[in-house]
This record gives structure tokens, C-alpha cells and sequence, in this order.
């Protein structure tokens, strides 16, 4: 089903987001590629090379995009509102850093 509402704040955004997100091999992929993103930021500010960058924006994109065409069978978010995807994937990476996303996905419904 198309999403239709538009969201305003990020606070709405979020259950929508969670609910975008509800297959965990979907989760894992996009904390892959996080982290990764993560990895390449690390080099390009040791090595001073600012085209590490384009390893970061690409290994973020990359694993997120697979987990959405192949397991959850779903447009990305981040082509309707891109600065609020952004913001919701670094806020789901740190909640599945700190074991803290099952209680989100709860609060959003999901699980």
C-alpha cells in the first residue's frame, strides 16, 4: 500500500519509519551498511581523503536498498523524505546498538 500522509516532524515520521523497517534481515542490512558508513567516515578523516566519503554514502545506500528490493519488498523512504530517513536510520542504528530498538518496534506497532 502507497503511504499517502505527509509527515511534518520526525517524531510522527518515526512509527512510520519503524514500520517501513519491520523485517529484521531489512534492520540488519541497513546496520551493516551504517556501520560501514561508519568505518569509511573514520578512514577519510584519518587518511584526510575526502573521497572515502563516497565509500560511505554508497555502503549506507547500498545494504539498505538490497534489504528494502529483496526482503522488505518496499520503497525506501528516503526518496518521499530524505532528511528524515536519515535522521531515522542513525536513530535506528543507535537503538540496535544499545538494544533498545524491540521496545521501539513495540511502541510502533510492529513486533
Amino acid at each position: 500500500m502507497k503511504e499517502t500522509r505527509k509527515y511534518r516532524t520526525l517524531q510522527e515520521f518515526w512509527p512510520f519509519y519503524l514500520r517501513e523497517h519491520s523485517n529484521k534481515v531489512n534492520r540488519a542490512l541497513h546496520f551493516i551498511g551504517t556501520s560501514a558508513a561508519v568505518l569509511w567516515i573514520v578512514l577519510a578523516v584519518c587518511f584526510l581523503n575526502p573521497w572515502f566519503l563516497l565509500g560511505a554514502l554508497f555502503s549506507g545506500y547500498f545494504f539498505a536498498w538490497i534489504g528494502h528490493f529483496f526482503w522488505e519488498k518496499n520503497r525506501p523512504a528516503t526518496f518521499i523524505y530524505p532528511f528524515k530517513s536519515f535522521v531515522s536510520d542513525w536513530k535506528m542504528y543507535f537503538y540496535t546498538l544499545t538494544g533498545k530498538i524491540g521496545k521501539e518496534l513495540r511502541k510502533a506497532g510492529v513486533i
